[in-house]
């Protein structure tokens, strides 16, 4: 098909391992939480921020089928931690290849190289 764009999509483990790999070298703590699957397992990315308050990003598709992510805690779920937390725990509860990738930033940085939208 000429013309077409030819996507590969990095295996979970190795980009989970860049993502925690360029937080730490930017000064912020980060751990995998919980592993899933390690080829093609959905990620959550958490960033606390040490107040009591977190974020959470997942990926999704954008209308031309690039990669991008979604700040969940722009909606009802907020910027707390326990409910950002309880919202990873159902998602885990239902998705067995699910990972969370734990982000420590006082300053909320998440790292994620794709745009974010809310």
């Amino acid at each position: 098909m000429l013309g077409a764009k030819c996507r590969v999509e990095l295996r979970t483990d190795i980009w989970a391992a860049a993502l925690l790999r360029r937080a730490q070298s930017g000064g912020a703590s980060a751990f995998i939480a919980r592993k899933g699957d390690a080829e093609a397992g959905a990620v959550l990315v958490r960033v606390c921020t040490l107040d009591g308050r977190a974020r959470l990003y997942a990926p999704a598709r954008d209308g031309s089928g690039e990669r991008i992510w979604l700040d969940l805690s722009s909606g009802p779920l907020g910027d707390s931690e326990p409910l950002i937390e309880a919202a990873c725990a159902k998602r885990a509860a239902s998705d067995p290849d699910l990972w969370i990738i734990d982000i420590e930033d006082r300053a909320g940085r998440h790292f994620l190289t794709e745009p974010v939208a809310n």
